[in-house]
């Protein structure tokens, strides 16, 4: 495929799912590279090379090689997509804001609880589920009169809360007293260029 970024990716890793997922509603050509986390090739030399991190998912984009997904998020949206990312001081601020949230109470939150529940993760399921509680009663009051997180459009912001977020129940996190935080995912699906997550359990996640 030429002209394509690569996305090196675990089908059910959220964190490559939401750069798959960016990639998609942007309308950037992309190939998806599966890693073999089961067997270890995120630790390889090959890939260390990539990513001395060891995690997935990672860009490359010619010559250049990004990792971690918030901070992919934020190169194709510049790269690519501007439209995903305002360029209003305050607003790029209040992206930001939801991309630590992204990184912080969701992958400590929900996505944790998901890690306990499917893949028998050695994490501590009440403090996960408590995490998720705080994260999603933010997210639900923030949404009060809102249609997406930041300003009047999408951005890189909700792409980055959607799958964790969406996959909640997963690690047995209910959404049911969040009806802006499911009417936000709702809109996200109706998004032209949306593609799913992987729900099959084929593997360990990271």
């Amino acid at each position: 495929m030429s002209n394509a970024i690569r996305i090196h990716r675990h089908a059910l890793s959220g964190h490559s799912h939401r750069v798959e997922l960016f990639a998609s509603l942007a309308g950037i050509k992309y190939q998806l590279i599966d890693v073999d986390l089961v067997n270890g090739e995120h630790k390889k030399e090959s890939f260390l090379a990539l990513n001395p991190a060891g995690q997935v998912p990672v860009v490359e984009d010619g010559d250049n090689v990004i990792a971690d997904s918030n901070a992919i998020l934020v190169y194709l949206a510049r790269q690519y997509a501007p439209q995903w990312l305002p360029e209003d001081p305050v607003q790029e601020a209040e992206v930001q804001k939801f991309l630590s949230i992204a990184a912080g109470e969701i992958a400590n939150g929900p996505a944790a609880a998901r890690l306990v529940n499917v893949f028998g993760a050695n994490l501590d399921t009440q403090r996960a589920h408590a995490v998720a509680q705080v994260a999603f009663e933010r997210l639900e009051q923030h949404l009060n009169g809102r249609k997406w997180l930041v300003g009047n459009t999408p951005s890189i912001a909700d792409v980055a809360i959607y799958s964790y977020t969406a996959h909640a129940p997963e690690g047995n996190v209910s959404l049911d007293s969040y009806p802006n935080v499911r009417a936000l995912l709702a809109r996200i699906e109706g998004l032209p260029g949306f593609v799913h997550m992987q729900t099959t359990k084929v593997g360990l996640v990271a």
